[in-house]
């Protein structure tokens, strides 16, 4: 309850102002009842049934999220390297749009919380932005000390958040009963009948109510289906309607409430107490984001779609408890940007939809194809299920498309440039492997020669990071051509990261003993793990290949990418790109914990 669903429980802050109060609508009985329907049968339909009960059955051994469903739809399309890419390319683009979330989740539900001060003062209604702004720095600074010093407080402030929320409604519902017609599917129906093109734009504001419904799923890792499942149904969905019922109830009888259905809803003497809850409730959804980003980083960085940058970890306990300072700083200045340029949390509302739905689309798409592929569902069942929820995501993908020019232009400008560095990392990375697969020398004849004419060997273990088993790594040959000298014991390294979050004891290591004192060795790691080489290097003792790491020596080949136009692969600003995030990327031998005094690093100059 404190971390999973902060997000969707600060979406009645804004959710029926952003739809009945703006683009024109009127909040007539009839266009009330209408929202209201349509706001519980989207609530029912995309987050109890596709979220809670369908994609949540797409986990990767236990993880949720969009990249790890990703990796779960590309292993299940094994042979296709076509099918694989596009799968691929609606993971990247969703999880673009997700930094969208991220960078306007914050900004929205701080300044729906705080413009509760127009209503309890109206003079310091000039001063939400800053306030806002200065709520904002402050959760962004404490992002280094980690989650868990402040995560004992997030069940009982969200707790008590959800039961104000359902106090609230009740008590404007038992004022105003006949607003449970709602419930009726009908009145939907006749809204779209009775206000045409105006209705199909109200649906961008009906979708901020499923904010937060990738949370859902991005967190199943850390608890599981059953107690998402368990709080959803029974504690976290009725708070949810019975406020957005309440705020129905109230417009009823008081449409001129439209102004802030949410906080006229609060008696006058508990107005002030309120926006301090509902402030700490928005920091509470804006930190599951923002912490969902961070992990999505991680994720990205070894699945190979990512710069490598520095992960703290905040939590002995929780592997999954991390800070990615890098990740944090561009979020806070986006952020600020998203504030001071937009002004409301109406203004942002617009920007909003897009990025959740676009997120949305993506995971019903490899979903179906995980059900397809995987839990081998008939045909006519996909499409079914297809048909149901891609109706429903695409008109709420519509409906927010037309506000692009209001803001929605904000998450896809940002989805579209991340979509660009990560694939042109993901290509870049290919790039160079290829290159350095094509210009090295063969293993096999390499260790027949060096046995042929023994070069002077000298005590201790030589481990070479390569990324090919099968050709002799360029430090080596620096190393032989220059010193004139080959350790007594050569081990070829290969690190690989698998699509799974966490690698099978038995898949972790794998020796291959070769001739003159070589091995070959792959070290395999889930892409939820932290790669720490020294430590996976101790566990090869079991498998009859000990280290002494006070005599052994890393050997590594630090590439200097240069991009040459005559090379076929990507454009040349691609390259360029990639050469950037390449020369700025944390080293290798960081990212893999290799102690820097065992550490020896040969300059190679790699073009594509």
């Amino acid at each position: 309850i404190g971390v999973v669903f902060g997000d969707i429980g600060t979406s009645p802050l804004y959710t029926m102002k952003e739809t009945l109060g703006t683009h024109g609508m009127t909040p007539t009985p009839a266009a009330v009842l209408g929202v209201l329907s349509l706001v519980f049968w989207s609530l029912v339909i995309v987050v109890s049934l596709k979220y809670v009960t369908f994609v949540m059955r797409a986990d990767n051994k236990g993880e949720g999220g969009i990249m790890a469903l990703m990796a779960l739809a590309q292993r299940s399309m094994s042979g296709s390297a076509r099918a694989r890419w596009t799968l691929a390319a609606f993971g990247i683009f969703g999880a673009s749009l997700f930094y969208g979330d991220g960078v306007i989740t914050p900004a929205i539900s701080v300044l729906g919380a705080v413009e509760g001060l127009q209503i309890a003062a109206p003079g310091l209604g000039q001063y939400v932005v800053w306030i806002a702004l200065v709520i904002l720095l402050c959760m962004f600074a404490v992002q280094r000390y980690g989650t868990h010093k402040v995560g004992k407080a997030f069940a009982p402030v969200m707790t008590v958040w959800f039961l104000v929320l359902a106090l609230l409604g009740a008590r404007q519902i038992l004022a105003n009963p006949e607003v449970l017609y709602a419930l009726n599917p009908w009145h939907g129906v006749r809204f779209f009948i009775r206000h045409g093109d105006t209705s199909f734009i109200a649906l961008g504001g009906v979708v901020l109510a499923l904010t937060g419904a990738e949370a859902l799923y991005a967190d199943m890792g850390h608890f599981g289906k059953k107690p998402i499942r368990v709080a959803w149904f029974g504690f976290v969905l009725p708070a949810l309607v019975l406020n957005y019922f309440g705020q129905g109830a109230l417009l009823l009888s008081d449409p001129l409430a439209i102004e802030s259905p949410f906080y006229r809803m609060v008696p006058e003497a508990l107005l002030y107490p309120m926006i301090v809850l509902a402030t700490a409730a928005a920091v509470i959804a804006s930190q599951a984001v923002i912490s969902g980003a961070f992990s999505m980083t991680r994720e990205a960085m070894s699945l190979g779609y990512s710069p490598r940058m520095a992960v703290v970890h905040t939590s002995r306990e929780m592997s999954g408890q991390i800070f990615v300072p890098w990740v944090n700083r561009m979020l806070m200045v986006l952020v600020i940007v998203a504030v001071l340029f937009f002004q409301s949390s109406d203004n942002l509302g617009a920007a909003y939809g897009i990025a959740v739905t676009g997120t949305m689309t993506m995971t019903t798409l490899l979903a179906l194809v995980v059900a397809r592929k995987r839990w081998h569902w008939s045909w006519p069942t996909v499409v079914l299920v297809g048909v149901l929820f891609l109706i429903i995501d695409l008109s709420f993908f519509g409906a927010n498309l037309l506000k692009v020019a209001h803001g929605g232009w904000f998450p896809l400008v940002l989805g579209v440039v991340l979509f660009s560095v990560m694939t042109t990392w993901r290509r870049g990375r290919e790039l160079v492997v290829r290159e350095i697969k094509q210009g090295g020398l063969a293993l096999a004849p390499f260790i027949e020669n060096i046995a042929e004419h023994p070069p002077l060997r000298v005590p201790g273990t030589a481990i070479f990071l390569t990324a090919n088993q099968h050709a002799v790594p360029h430090a080596l040959l620096h190393n032989l051509k220059h010193n004139k000298v080959l350790h007594e014991r050569n081990v070829l390294l290969t690190v690989e990261i698998l699509e799974t979050p966490v690698a099978e004891a038995e898949e972790r290591i794998e020796i291959t003993t070769l001739e003159g004192n070589f091995f070959g060795l792959e070290l395999r790691f889930g892409f939820a793990e932290d790669p720490n080489i020294p430590q996976a290097l101790s566990m090869c003792t079991r498998e009859g290949l000990g280290f002494d790491m006070m005599d052994t020596t890393f050997f590594l080949s630090r590439e200097n990418i240069v991009a040459d136009a005559r090379r076929p692969g990507m454009a040349l600003w691609r390259d360029k790109l990639f050469a950037f995030l390449s020369r700025n990327a944390m080293p290798a031998t960081a990212f893999f914990q290799i102690p820097g005094n065992r550490l020896i690093e040969l300059g190679a100059q790699v073009e594509i």
